[in-house]
């Protein structure tokens, strides 16, 4: 994978490029909007990487720009504005992913993953919907019967696994590995805690619990 990386922060570019070399991929940085939009009109990215406020062109224009020429590249927006106003400039613009500073970079990762695989089917999916719950991820926003939730960028994450997995028995091994990224049993109550708080904002004053502990199996979401 070929990724083009427009930030004029150039420590933060460096590590990004450093972490995304050692993953296996092909990354060209440029310092600034100008720069970066020359560079992305030669073509041959999988996917843009773009900070919203830059000297010379900020990244909304650069992608507003690449839009109206017909490049449909997919574009990750980075930005430490991270109000949903914000959000919805980026995407409006053309972005296909908006992540506000600071941020994890597997997080990075598993986003720029995401929207290459998006390419190569052509699929763009940005909701999840189980149910009356529904999952904004672009928002970061989830919902249940209409009535807004809020929750902790792991609770978030936790839950979003839940729902691409519905209906589903999913194991507490699973659940470390995907989403606390463990590889071995830390031997702590975390996972239960995360559900049992999990459970008690998307399950609290609706008749019918969607959150169901399996007994000797771990967890489903059930729809």
């Amino acid at each position: 994978m070929r990724i083009l990386i427009i930030e004029d922060d150039l420590e933060a570019a460096e590590a990004m490029r450093r972490g995304m070399t050692e993953a296996g991929y092909e990354c060209v940085h440029a310092p600034d909007g100008v720069d970066g939009l020359a560079a992305a009109q030669k073509g041959g990215y999988d996917v843009l990487i773009v900070d919203r406020m830059m000297p010379r062109m900020d990244g909304v224009t650069v992608v507003e720009t690449l839009r109206r020429e017909g490049d449909a590249t997919p574009v990750l927006f980075l930005s430490a504005l991270g109000e949903i106003h914000d959000r919805v400039v980026g995407l409006k613009a053309g972005g296909d992913d908006y992540l506000v500073k600071p941020y994890a970079f597997p997080e990075l990762m598993a986003r720029v993953e995401a929207l290459s695989r998006r390419r190569e089917t052509g699929a763009v999916a940005t909701t999840l919907k189980v149910g009356d719950l529904e999952m904004n991820l672009i928002a970061r926003t989830v919902h249940r019967a209409g009535a807004e939730i809020d929750l902790q960028p792991r609770e978030f994450q936790l839950l979003e696994f839940m729902m691409r997995h519905a209906g589903q028995s999913v194991t507490r091994t699973m659940l470390l590995e995907k989403v606390w990224e463990y590889h071995f049993d830390p031997q702590t109550n975390v996972i239960d805690v995360h559900i049992s708080r999990l459970r008690s904002k998307i399950d609290k004053g609706f008749d019918r619990p969607m959150l169901q502990t399996v007994r000797g199996a771990g967890y489903r979401l059930d729809p």
